[in-house]
């Protein structure tokens, strides 16, 4: 039986701990006690730590064959370097803003397979995207993805399941998108548009910045884009929050205090924003893939589970996350350095084991293929 540590317990964390210690023996780390108990009631060892601090840390996962890294996004790239620097194999979800290749050289150095932005978009969509690249020419590739309440509360109709200034850097940082075989930037939130969806109705996309490493791993596509789902009439809100400062990270003074706006707007909006006990969620995505005979499509529509109690985005991110941690700790995904998703979609069998995996657990891809 391997030893995991999880750093994070929070939604998602918690999630990946409980899934992999059907299996596993597994630890959950958080610095926040409140945080650690959803584990601990399932028969998880916990520790509570500072995991910002690179000593602690290397010394708390020193034991382990394998790190889950499910901290929010401004911990994340100093705990995967400090989790590189004490040799241990790392499957992350953090989503930090980063560039996860500036410890590709480390990473190898120290022998170590280090799986980043392993969640569901970006994530399970590059897994899919790898398989079909390395067998298939790909034209273009278009990703919607989103994470809503079922049910819509004035005003926000949104409920946020991970940090909250990750959530928020999602409406602020430039959009990266490829073009005819250009790189186009553009701000977070242009280009809306109306989408339907069956079974949810019609929702809103518009430019995120989601892309990330397929911009660079992927430089013979020439079309590839993603968009952000949400319901109708959040962007012009969002647009507002932005314009009028809320969002910004540059400290103001208030009766003789700096601030920085985006803190106190998270600390406004997060406890609005988060979900109720009990309360549902679904996760919605399409992943398009055009070639030269047709288009490829998946399409996801997962639901909050009520008998387990886990929210729709921590199964789809989280059951990702795990599935390619068995891939690794199994020896079938042994890549040195950093590896985005879609390196792992390129291994034979990979994608079939993924998504095997999911179904299992009722996250289920459903893939059609239309000719020209």
């Amino acid at each position: 039986m391997k030893k995991i540590i999880v750093l994070g317990a929070g939604l998602v964390g918690s999630a990946i701990a409980i899934d992999l210690k059907k299996q596993h023996d597994v630890t959950s780390a958080d610095a926040s006690a409140e945080s650690l108990k959803k584990p601990a009631a399932h028969g998880i060892p916990t520790v509570q730590a500072d995991l910002s601090n690179p000593e602690k840390l290397r010394e708390l996962v020193k034991d382990f064959d394998l790190v889950i890294g499910a901290l929010p996004g401004f911990l994340g790239y100093s705990a995967l370097k400090t989790c590189i620097e004490a040799g241990k194999n790392v499957v992350d979800i953090s989503f930090f803003p980063e560039d996860a290749f500036g410890l590709d050289e480390l990473a190898k150095q120290h022998n170590v397979t280090a799986v980043v932005d392993c969640g569901v978009a970006p994530g399970m969509g590059n897994i899919i995207f790898g398989h079909y690249h390395k067998h298939l020419k790909i034209n273009s590739f278009r990703c919607l993805v989103g994470g809503l309440p079922q049910v819509r509360q004035w005003p926000w109709e949104y409920r946020a399941v991970f940090s909250p200034i990750d959530v928020i850097e999602e409406y602020i940082r430039p959009a990266r998108y490829v073009e005819g075989g250009r790189l186009v930037t553009r701000e977070a939130l242009s280009d809306p548009e109306l989408i339907d969806f069956q079974g949810v109705g019609t929702l809103e996309a518009f430019n995120t910045d989601g892309l990330r490493s397929l911009i660079h791993t992927m430089p013979d596509v020439p079309d590839m884009i993603e968009k952000t789902l949400r319901y109708p009439g959040c962007i012009e809100y969002l647009r507002v929050l932005r314009a009028g400062g809320f969002f910004s990270f540059d400290e103001v003074e208030v009766k003789g205090q700096k601030i920085r706006p985006v803190d106190l707007t998270a600390r406004l909006l997060f406890p609005q924003w988060k979900l109720a006990p009990g309360e549902g969620d679904f996760t919605i995505m399409r992943i398009s893939l055009g070639t030269d005979e047709g288009t490829i499509t998946y399409d996801l529509l997962d639901r909050y589970d009520p008998a387990t109690d886990t929210i729709s985005m921590a199964r789809t991110t989280g059951f990702t996350c795990t599935a390619v941690a068995n891939l690794v700790l199994d020896g079938k995904y042994d890549r040195k350095g950093i590896s985005p998703p879609e390196y792992v979609g390129e291994v034979d069998g990979a994608l079939e084991f993924v998504l095997g995996y999911l179904a299992k657990r009722g996250v289920v891809y459903q893939k059609n293929s239309r000719k020209n």
